[in-house]
């Protein structure tokens, strides 16, 4: 009853406010022991699915398991990492300069990421993703816009490309918007809205269109997806989809209805996430900086989570004021801002997508150069408390 009163407090005040309240601090019982920075993992958390391009010779057949690969992502993306059945909770709004590190590894793939907070007004986060041996590497960054209108609407800016060495090909890939519903029951749920596109550089795309559960018809968390060859008018599939994003789906062959794959994102994580000890992570890296704040969530001890988050958050407030005063802007340790790319200029013109880099502080994408630069302690004698 207790946290039913809080939460009733916090959607009305919500409803006061106008504009991005992505940085508004939500009640303690609200929050997943996680932070931004680690919602990435949703694509690398299953290696095998992730290399599993590299593996087909047939382009038609690579699409389709980029394609799955991004439907298969979504429930972890979306459900924060939760039970479904408990519901969504909110990450914790990643600082900036925050930085995660992780590999998983199962029986065909060792994958490595890096992801970093790269700006916190707007908070934007960019990562990294690849295997080596199997010549696949992702990058990708989004600027998260909330807003409440009786509901939480979650809009993304920005985008991911995914390149396959052995075949010199690109993948453009966008991000669906998100309403969260179940705020008058207390037991949250993500909606997605809208079309996606996937768009391959040997011309074919793969759309995405999200309807999902209204209030008299509908199926909760429902797509329908095709893929085209772009040169095509009519749009005639090669391949449909269909399903629940956070549950079963099926992939048919267009010409061939006893082509059938029924697939969904089953397990999360399917293979263990690799990460440093607490004692031996940098100060920068997210469980380290937030180690008290995830305990005390664990434990439930919401008075505890509410101290600990304050300590670190108002060490980032005084260290901005500083910087501002010091004349010094912040420069991030693994991703560098860019005013254009071929590469997406190239792909998001079979759509007619516009690139909106004004809204995201550029082009953002992983530095290889600074990577080699970058050593611990990644901020000197600096730590995120100051």
């Amino acid at each position: 009853m207790e946290h039913s009163s809080k939460f009733r407090d916090f959607i009305a005040f919500l409803g006061t406010i106008r504009g991005d309240i992505a940085n508004v601090t939500a009640p303690p019982f609200f929050l997943a022991p996680l932070s931004v920075v680690e919602l990435p993992s949703c694509w690398t958390e299953h290696p095998s699915m992730f290399i599993s391009p590299t593996l087909e010779s047939d382009p038609e057949k690579r699409a389709l398991r980029v394609l799955q690969w991004i439907l298969c992502a979504l429930k972890a993306q979306f459900y924060i990492g939760q039970d479904i059945k408990v519901g969504m909770r909110k990450p914790l709004n990643a600082f900036l300069g925050e930085l995660f590190f992780g590999q998983w590894t199962d029986e065909t793939s060792t994958v490595r990421m890096i992801s970093e907070q790269v700006s916190h007004h707007p908070p934007i986060t960019a990562c990294y993703m690849w295997d080596d041996e199997h010549g696949i590497r992702g990058t990708g960054y989004t600027r998260v816009e909330m807003t409440f209108t009786g509901s939480l609407n979650v809009k993304q800016t920005g985008h991911a490309m995914l390149h396959l060495d052995k075949f010199d090909e690109d993948y453009l890939i966008s991000f669906p918007d998100c309403k969260v519903k179940g705020f008058l029951s207390g037991k949250l749920y993500p909606e997605l809205g809208g079309t996606c596109h996937i768009v391959s550089s040997t011309g074919l795309v793969s759309e995405i269109s999200f309807s999902g559960e209204g209030f008299f018809s509908g199926t909760r968390n429902h797509f329908n997806a095709k893929m085209y060859s772009a040169t095509d008018k009519k749009k005639s599939p090669i391949y449909l989809a269909s399903g629940q994003w956070s549950g079963n789906f099926t992939i048919t062959n267009a010409t061939d209805e006893n082509d059938i794959i029924t697939c969904g994102p089953g397990p999360s994580p399917t293979a263990p996430l690799q990460i440093p000890d607490i004692i031996d992570q940098d100060p920068w890296e997210s469980r380290n900086a937030w180690k008290h704040v995830l305990w005390a969530l664990r434990k439930g001890d919401w008075q505890s989570t509410i101290r600990e988050k304050t300590k670190l958050e108002e060490a980032q407030r005084a260290m901005r004021k500083k910087e501002l005063l010091d004349g010094i802007q912040w420069q991030p340790k693994f991703f560098s801002s860019n005013k254009e790319d071929p590469v997406f200029s190239r792909l998001a013109a079979v759509t007619g997508w516009k690139l909106q880099a004004e809204r995201t502080k550029g082009i953002w994408r992983f530095n290889p150069e600074q990577k080699e630069k970058a050593v611990k302690p990644y901020h000197g004698d600096v730590t995120p408390f100051g």
